[in-house]
């Protein structure tokens, strides 16, 4: 008799994910003998304790042995609870009893920049980062599932971001790819009824309840009030309008990338007219790069920053600089667009 219906879903999810792994590292998959261990490719899970992750671990602490994959563990304590250290202590004692090794847990500062959400967000990366590098992990899995595809397009849809906003969270993304999400095409209760049936604890998280975080009240309060107007199937709709949008928006980043040479002068500096030749959709990705190259946060500009900056190329009326986050200035002078700190 084979695994739970939910087991053997998110097992196969994990599975591809680290044949594709294997393949980049031309390795194919296989059990390692003793000696082979050592030298074989680690992979990461990111897990906090709760449902979606604890399955993920749970699904690669099978897989990865059989794959011929040494596999391990980090969970990120934010210090934004009581009791937060004992917490990830407790988790990372149920990932080495998975069998993960090494397994590690780690304390962060969370800031105040972008809100609570987005500090929380960055410091946990750049944990998971720091850990990626110190491991000489070949990935860090993430245990986000099509239910959290579905509330990014929607918070991407509500800051009006455009597209690339809409294509939520992609399936490979970070350094070199280093992470990789295999639920993304899994909903979050066949996360949840895994750990169920394999008798896996899992913390839920009260600020995933509280109403004083954005993606908690469209979690529990927005997409099942657009599932009772519109009916079953927003989540999915959801999700694959992420990958269309996916689809367009890294057409239209390549697109950039070769026109933003060629609207640049001798001296490297942004020509208006040039630039106003553009397509809107390529312009203002040529533009929100140019912001970003200059020191602009990529998480802190949004669409309304670079359609002011355009307004700069297309409606010209001798108006001042634009201000933009990270203290970057974006003026235009004698025909030329100039973007850069202070």
């Amino acid at each position: 008799m084979g695994p739970h219906p939910a087991v053997a879903a998110i097992r196969l999810a994990v599975r591809r994910v680290l044949n594709d792994i294997l393949a980049e590292h031309g390795r194919t998959p296989g059990r390692l003998s003793p000696d082979e261990r050592s030298s074989s490719p680690l992979v990461l899970v990111a897990c906090s304790g709760g449902a979606d992750s604890m399955a993920l671990a749970s699904a690669l602490a099978f897989e990865a042995p059989r794959a011929g994959l040494r596999a391990g563990g980090v969970t990120v304590d934010h210090g934004l609870q009581a009791g937060s250290d004992l917490r990830a202590a407790e988790v990372a004692s149920r990932l080495r009893e998975l069998g993960l090794d090494p397994v590690e847990s780690v304390a962060v500062t969370v800031g105040r920049d972008g809100g609570p959400e987005a500090a929380a967000r960055d410091a946990r990366y750049a944990a998971l980062d720091t850990a990626a590098e110190r491991h000489r992990a070949a990935a860090v899995l993430l245990g986000h599932t099509r239910d959290d595809q579905a509330e990014t397009v929607l918070l991407g849809l509500a800051r009006g971001s455009g597209i690339r906003s809409l294509s939520g969270m992609a399936a490979v993304s970070g350094a070199d790819g280093r992470y990789r999400r295999p639920f993304l095409q899994l909903d979050r209760q066949t996360a949840r009824k895994a750990c169920m049936v394999q008798s896996l604890p899992v913390w839920d998280d009260p600020h995933n309840t509280d109403p004083a975080y954005t993606r908690s009240r469209l979690r529990h309060e927005g997409l099942p009030a657009l599932e009772k107007a519109l009916g079953k199937g927003v989540v999915e709709a959801l999700a694959r309008t992420a990958q269309l949008s996916r689809d367009d928006a890294d057409a239209l980043d390549a697109w950039a990338g070769k026109a933003a040479a060629g609207v640049r002068d001798a001296d490297g500096r942004l020509e208006c007219a040039a630039l106003h030749d553009l397509p809107p959709a390529v312009r203002r990705r040529v533009l929100r790069r140019a912001a970003i190259e200059a020191g602009a946060p990529a998480g802190s500009l949004f669409a309304r920053h670079i359609e002011e900056v355009d307004r700069l190329i297309t409606g010209w009326r001798g108006q001042g600089a634009i201000n933009l986050p990270g203290r970057v200035v974006a003026r235009r002078q004698g025909g030329r667009l100039v973007i850069r700190q202070g």
